[in-house]
């Protein structure tokens, strides 16, 4: 038999602002993939110096407070290549990672901002040190932030204008 008393002085709701710092935190980030006439992705290598240095991958970068997916994406891009998008990137995927660095869980907004003009020359930011286009057959032994399988499947989606649900990188 339990003989168990529920609290009387317990509040049943906490305040809305105690509730929110409850709530598990996610990082928000947003990426813009870029491609020229023959279907090469844009990447970007990170300095040294730089968490990722040496690594290859797509323009982009976390939210600022109070910053929206798609205006992070055409600010990343304009930040660390110089490129103002003609309009709004269009939203091609997303990707859930449940904890990248022992930070927590990462949700990653992808974007395909169009095609690069053949005589497109790149102004990198301080935290890049290289950039290149690459095909996606070129990518197989390139260190990436962003893994092959994802770059492929966001690839896909920016020519068919499809959108692909990613967990850990990976379609679902």
């Amino acid at each position: 038999m339990d003989t168990t008393v529920p609290a009387t002085d317990v509040p049943l709701v906490l305040p809305r602002a105690e509730w929110v710092r409850t709530l598990p935190q996610t990082i928000v980030a947003s990426c813009v993939l870029l491609l020229d006439a023959e279907d090469r992705i844009l990447l970007l290598r990170y300095a040294g110096g730089q968490p990722g240095a040496g690594l290859w991958g797509l323009p982009g970068g976390m939210l600022d407070h109070g910053e929206d997916p798609v205006g992070a994406a055409c600010r990343e891009v304009s930040e660390e290549t110089g490129i103002v998008l003609d309009g709004p990137p269009r939203l091609i995927g997303y990707d859930h990672r449940a904890d990248v660095k022992d930070t927590g869980p990462v949700i990653d907004f992808y974007y395909y901002g169009g095609r690069l003009p053949a005589a497109l020359s790149v102004r990198r930011s301080a935290e890049h040190d290289d950039d290149g286009l690459f095909a996606l057959e070129e990518l197989g032994s390139t260190a990436l932030t962003t893994r092959l399988p994802t770059l492929t499947a966001l690839h896909t989606a920016a020519l068919t204008g499809t959108v692909v649900c990613l967990r850990e990188g990976r379609p679902l």
